[in-house]
């Protein structure tokens, strides 16, 4: 069919019928990462302490509205329908599970204990262990990268590329985004400080970090896509940085 002249083009039709400008996928990916770029330099670098949870819930709402607002996206491409919570709650409190029980494994057997003798940990406060497992990592870390990494940026791949493509790009950047909290590992770490000696000992942590975090939001996108929720895993996040945290505590407590 051929328009008459003066009609107005079919995109023009559908911004009109939907009262909204048409999906614009380049930017609100372009702006999505250059957000997560400032972020991540921001909270690492630039911010106290006290601000991290706020700032990061900011960077995660900010996210939101560009992958909505710009994107497109709805509420099932981020992973934030309604009727996928129960199955989300589900998943992630199997995720839990595994891990709690791995951790137990872990700080039981001689061989892997020393991994957790995290110098970040503050073994002497109870208030910095709740502040940390309840406040810290559950509303500023993992639903921060949740947001970013398995809701946003996985969301707005999906609607233009393939789940493998789309995933891969995700864990791509969740590994880029831990090179600067990797750069001091070695130096919280008693068992990395001893293994990795001279100037190429950063270098090869930061790598390393890299690779299996990146590795590790495979991990976390292939149970976002099987649940369908964000929910699962932002509890299977929550599991594995605070439940570290706490026996990280109870290990250095109990010396």
């Amino acid at each position: 069919m051929t328009l008459r002249r003066g009609a107005l083009p079919m995109a023009a039709v559908h911004r009109v019928v939907h009262g909204r400008r048409a999906p614009r996928f380049g930017l609100a990916m372009t702006l999505v990462v250059a957000l997560a770029a400032a972020g991540n330099a921001a909270t690492n670098l630039l911010l106290p302490a006290a601000l991290y949870v706020p700032a990061a819930l900011l960077i995660a709402l900010l996210a939101v509205l560009i992958a909505v607002r710009i994107g497109g996206c709805d509420a099932r491409d981020l992973g934030l329908a309604d009727e996928h919570l129960g199955r989300g709650l589900r998943h992630g409190a199997a995720a839990m599970a595994v891990v709690a029980g791995l951790l137990v494994v872990g700080a039981a057997l001689p061989a892997t204990r020393e991994l957790f003798a995290d110098r970040r940990v503050d073994e002497h406060s109870v208030a910095a262990l709740l502040y940390a497992t309840l406040v810290r990592i559950p509303f500023g870390t993992a639903l921060l990268e949740e947001t970013l990494f398995r809701g946003v940026l996985l969301g707005l791949g999906l609607r233009r590329w393939s789940p493998r493509v789309a995933v891969a790009w995700s864990s791509a950047l969740f590994g880029l985004w831990h090179v600067l909290p990797a750069g001091g590992l070695s130096g919280y770490n008693p068992v990395l400080a001893d293994a990795l000696h001279g100037p190429t000992g950063r270098p090869v942590v930061t790598a390393a970090a890299v690779a299996a975090t990146a590795l590790a939001g495979g991990c976390f996108c292939w149970l976002r896509l099987r649940a369908g929720s964000l929910l699962a895993p932002v509890m299977l996040h929550v599991a594995t940085n605070s439940f570290a945290y706490a026996v990280a505590w109870g290990l250095l407590r109990g010396r």
